[in-house]
């Protein structure tokens, strides 16, 4: 990840790897998911997970620091909503990462293939 940091930068660095903290726990994912099909309360979060509400709080905030979830409150309530733009630059690494291995993949099957014909 060297050179991804030294092309976007520390910060841009740092926001990445939050993304992609966030993503690696499953009750994160499940979460983002919950939260793509509309706004949520915590307390609406927490109803499917067999955990305490403030450990579905500290899922939250890792969201919130990766920048994933915004927290608005009414009233009592705090409501959470999802923010996705952060994924687009976890997807560009991602993808970054996958022409490298196809272009790689696609030089071995030619050298193969010109093996396989000599």
């Amino acid at each position: 990840m060297v050179e991804y940091q030294t092309a976007t930068g520390p910060a841009a660095a740092r926001r990445l790897d939050s993304v992609f903290t966030a993503l690696g726990d499953p009750t994160r994912r499940a979460i983002l998911a919950r939260l793509r099909r509309g706004d949520a309360t915590v307390g609406d979060l927490a109803q499917p997970f067999a955990v305490s509400l403030n450990a579905v709080s500290k899922h939250l905030k890792v969201l919130e620091r990766a920048g994933l979830v915004r927290r608005r409150r009414t009233g009592r309530e705090h409501w959470l909503s999802l923010d996705a733009a952060p994924l687009t630059n976890a997807a560009k690494w991602i993808v970054d990462y996958q022409d490298f291995w196809n272009t790689k993949l696609d030089r071995m099957d030619a050298l193969l293939r010109r093996r396989a014909n000599t």
